[in-house]
C-alpha cells in the first residue's frame, strides 16, 4: 500500500485495527501520523517504544478501554525490537518459525480488536535495497497477520521536485524553475530535509522569487548547488562566471570529478536532443520520458538551452574533451583545478 492511498483511507474513517509502517522515509510518516493523530482528541493518542515494552504490554494498553474516548490512536516505535534476537533467528532465516511464538500476541489480538482503536507499528530501520533488504524482510513476515503495510520508499527526484513545487505553492512563495532544480538536487531529493528548507526559505522569500542564489546561499549542502551553477554557466558558454564558480567549488573542497560527471549527462543528453533532431524543451521532456528517463519541464529546458547554444559538433567535441578532462583527473597530476581550468578554456573558446 502507497501512503496515498493510506491517507485516502484515513480520510474515510477506514483505517485498519493495526497498520505497519515499513521503510525510512521520514516525509511520509510524519504526515500519516498527523492524519491519524488528527481523527482523535490529543488525550487518545499513546505513544510506545517496543526497545522499552513487549508486544505483549502494548496490546494489553490496546485492550484497555478508555473512560474518555472511544477512539483511540497507539503510535509503536522501534516495531523491530519485537523480532527474536541471537544466533537462532539468523539461522532460521526470516524469523517466520523462529519468530511465532513472539508474534502470536499479536494475531490472537487482531483476532478480535478492540473497536476505535488504531494501533500503528512504525519500522523505520532498515531500507528497501542493499544489505537492509534481507532484515526488512524479516520484519514484514514477523508482521505478517497485519494486512495493511505502508511501503515508505524514498522519492524519486521527479516525485520530489512536484512535492517540493507544491510545497513552495502552499507556503506562498515561488521557486524559479533551476532554483527548485538546484534544492532537489543539492538535498539528494530527500523530500524531509527538502520540506524543512522551503519552510525556511518562505520566511525570507516575502514577496519576491526564490532563485539559484538564494538556494545557495540558505542551503545547506549549497557546494553541490554550486556544481550546477557551473553546468549552467558552461550551458551558456559564459566563461567568466564558470571560472568564478569553479573558483568556489575548490575553495569549498568540492570534488570535482563528480562536478564533471555532472557536465557529461548535461552534454549527452543535449547531444542525443540534436542527433533526435527535437526542437523544444517539451519534445525533449517527452522523448527522454519515452526512453524511461527521468526529465522534468526545467530540466528540459535546461537540455534544450544547451543544446541550443552548442552544435552538434561542438557537443561531440565537448564530449571528446571531457573524456581527456577524466583521464587528466584520473591520471597523476599536481592539481584538479588546473585540468578543469583547461577544460572550461577549450570548451567556451
Amino acid at each position: 500500500m502507497t501512503p496515498g492511498q493510506f491517507l485516502a483511507q484515513v480520510k474515510r474513517g477506514a483505517a485498519a485495527p493495526a497498520t505497519l509502517l515499513l521503510g525510512p522515509e521520514a516525509y511520509e510518516r510524519r504526515r500519516i501520523k498527523r492524519a491519524l493523530l488528527a481523527t482523535v482528541l490529543e488525550t487518545a493518542v499513546t505513544q510506545h517504544d517496543l526497545s522499552e515494552l513487549r508486544l505483549a504490554e502494548v496490546l494489553d494498553d490496546a485492550r484497555a478501554l478508555s473512560l474518555f474516548a472511544s477512539e483511540r490512536v497507539i503510535w509503536v516505535a522501534n516495531a523491530e525490537a519485537a523480532l527474536p534476537k541471537g544466533k537462532v533467528a539468523e539461522e532460521e532465516g526470516d524469523g517466520e518459525s523462529a519468530g511465532g511464538g513472539d508474534a502470536a500476541p499479536l494475531a490472537e489480538y487482531l483476532k478480535d480488536p478492540t473497536p476505535g482503536v488504531t494501533l500503528v507499528f512504525e519500522a523505520s530501520r532498515f531500507d528497501f535495497e542493499g544489505d537492509d533488504k534481507r532484515k526488512q524482510e524479516r520484519v514484514r513476515k514477523f508482521y505478517a497477520v497485519i494486512r495493511d503495510v505502508v511501503e515508505l520508499r524514498p522519492y524519486s527526484a521527479q516525485d520530489a521536485r512536484a512535492e517540493a513545487e507544491s510545497l513552495a505553492r502552499k507556503a506562498g512563495f515561488r521557486l524559479a524553475p533551476e532554483a527548485l532544480d538546484l534544492l532537489v538536487e543539492a538535498l539528494g531529493s530527500d523530500i524531509a530535509r527538502i520540506a524543512v528548507e522551503i519552510e525556511k526559505l518562505s520566511l525570507f522569500a516575502g514577496d519576491r522569487a526564490i532563485g539559484v542564489d538564494d538556494i545557495s546561499a540558505l542551503v545547506p549542502d549549497a557546494r553541490a548547488t554550486t556544481i550546477f551553477a557551473l553546468v549552467n554557466a558552461l550551458g551558456r558558454r559564459d566563461r567568466a562566471r564558470a571560472l568564478g564558480v569553479l573558483d568556489t567549488l575548490t575553495r569549498e573542497g568540492e570534488y570535482l570529478p563528480l562536478a564533471l560527471a555532472f557536465l557529461s549527462t548535461q552534454f549527452r543528453m543535449a547531444l542525443v536532443s540534436r542527433e533526435a533532431g527535437l526542437k523544444s524543451s517539451q519534445q525533449i521532456q517527452s522523448h527522454f520520458q519515452r526512453m524511461g528517463v527521468p526529465m522534468w519541464g526545467s530540466r528540459a529546458e535546461q537540455v534544450w538551452q544547451t543544446a541550443t547554444k552548442f552544435s552538434q559538433p561542438q557537443l561531440e567535441r565537448a564530449l571528446e574533451l571531457i573524456y581527456q578532462a577524466d583521464k587528466g583527473l584520473r591520471d597523476a597530476r599536481p592539481d584538479d583545478r588546473t585540468v578543469m581550468e583547461q577544460f572550461i578554456i577549450q570548451l567556451v573558446a
